[in-house]
């Protein structure tokens, strides 16, 4: 389980005017939920994904994962970020190893749960090539497989798939509900998106800029339809799927007008 309790985090004052990214924020996700933050920039969803990572400390309040207060990164979160963050100098399997290596795991198991990642991402068969050589869905899936190869607890995206086309983004929603739904973990995924909010979120929050809040929750049930259909784009053009569309973009431009002051 993962616990926000009031969270508040403000940031050094530009001009004399305090910035106060996010204000006494509270959520709890159960293992198995695929939670997904939506609003306008400037809501504070990458803040708060990144006090969960524990990159950033809180003004106040706490995060708490497992009954233990984030104190600071952790195997047991996996992040994966806008941009790849890939290291060039290293192939494509160095790359998923990387954490296992700063464990110290050996590296013939360190070999075997990379190449399982791989296998998991549908790149097994590029192990060993440069990742420059990788075209940018590629790359971002190495960065999957790298978040995965230490079955963290919870997976953290980062507006992961922003800067790809729209069928290799399609190809890695369907992914990460994969491994959502083999894992029975937390996934916390932020977007501007809202047609990739709906189809990835069994539950989505939406969250007012300016101070950064949640203003909205909502179960949804777009996920389970697509695992148990497997045909994204059924899912995607369903009447319940696109009033849902209409009722959240309204909700967004909503909250994004309440934060401008």
């Amino acid at each position: 389980m993962l616990e926000i309790k009031d969270l508040s985090i403000q940031y050094p004052a530009s001009k004399g005017v305090p910035n106060l990214a996010l204000d006494k924020v509270s959520l709890t996700i159960e293992a198995g939920e695929f939670v997904v933050a939506l609003g306008a920039s400037g809501c504070g969803k990458t803040t708060l994904l990144n006090a969960i990572a524990g990159f950033i400390a809180p003004t106040e309040g706490e995060v708490v994962l497992d009954g233990k207060v984030v104190e600071g990164p952790g195997f047991e979160r996996g992040v994966v970020f806008q941009k790849h963050a890939l290291m060039p100098w290293m192939n494509v399997i160095e790359n998923v190893e990387f954490g296992l290596r700063l464990r110290h795991v050996p590296l013939h198991e360190r070999r075997r749960i990379g190449m399982e990642c791989l296998r998991r991402v549908g790149l097994s068969d590029v192990a060993h090539r440069p990742v420059y050589e990788l075209s940018g869905g590629m790359q971002q899936r190495v960065g999957v497989a790298r978040a995965i190869a230490s079955s963290p607890h919870v997976m953290l995206l980062d507006e992961p798939l922003g800067a790809l086309d729209a069928f290799t983004r399609e190809s890695i929603q369907e992914l990460l509900l994969d491994l959502w739904n083999d894992s029975k973990g937390v996934f916390f995924f932020i977007t501007h998106d809202v047609e990739e909010a709906l189809f990835l979120a069994t539950r989505l929050i939406i969250m007012a800029p300016r101070p950064g809040r949640i203003m909205h929750e909502m179960r949804l049930p777009f996920a389970r339809q697509f695992l148990e259909t497997r045909d994204a784009r059924g899912t995607k053009a369903s009447a319940e799927f696109i009033a849902m569309r209409e009722r959240v973009l309204t909700l967004v431009h909503e909250t994004s007008s309440e934060g401008v002051h």
